[in-house]
């Protein structure tokens, strides 16, 4: 299975970027991950709310594969501790699944278009975090994962 991260816009700060890079660098040794970033929508400043949602959605659904599982990062979703997370990958893993795909949408959330396509929701927390810090903690929290599911001693309970 290939978890894939898609991302809107590249990421400012060199520091939160090298994190990142660690993380998905300490991944290759449990899976094929790739992070993959969407150019920012331009000219935003012209466009309503709705209509950056759904451009910023088109860009996401040409990304995706027909048999990719879509789950959003998003407030609304589902909370999950560390352990039902790895659960949950390795139930999909178990599952044949070719292809996982996390999203981090805009500053405004998800189209229409991007919520019926998706098959999950899942919320890192009730607060709310720059777009740029997500992509750490979701990068990080995948690693955790793998490291809960092969008994290495990264996660303490």
């Amino acid at each position: 299975m290939t978890i894939k991260l898609l991302v809107l816009g590249k990421t400012d700060s060199t520091q939160l970027s090298q994190l990142i890079e660690e993380y998905q660098n300490r991944l290759k040794h449990y899976i094929k991950f790739e992070l993959e970033i969407i150019p920012d929508i331009k000219n935003t400043k012209n466009l309503s709310e709705k209509q950056q949602k759904e451009k910023e959605g088109d860009a996401i659904l040409d990304k995706l594969n027909a048999t990719d599982l879509l789950v959003l990062l998003d407030e609304k979703g589902k909370q999950k501790t560390s352990v039902e997370f790895s659960e949950y990958l390795q139930k999909n893993m178990n599952s044949g699944l070719k292809q996982l795909v996390f999203v981090i949408g805009g500053p405004y959330g998800f189209s229409d278009a991007v919520y019926q396509k998706s098959q999950g929701k899942i919320s890192l927390s009730k607060m709310t975090f720059s777009h740029q810090m997500v992509r750490l903690f979701m990068v990080e929290q995948l690693y955790r994962a793998f490291t809960i599911l092969r008994n290495e001693p990264y996660h303490h309970q």
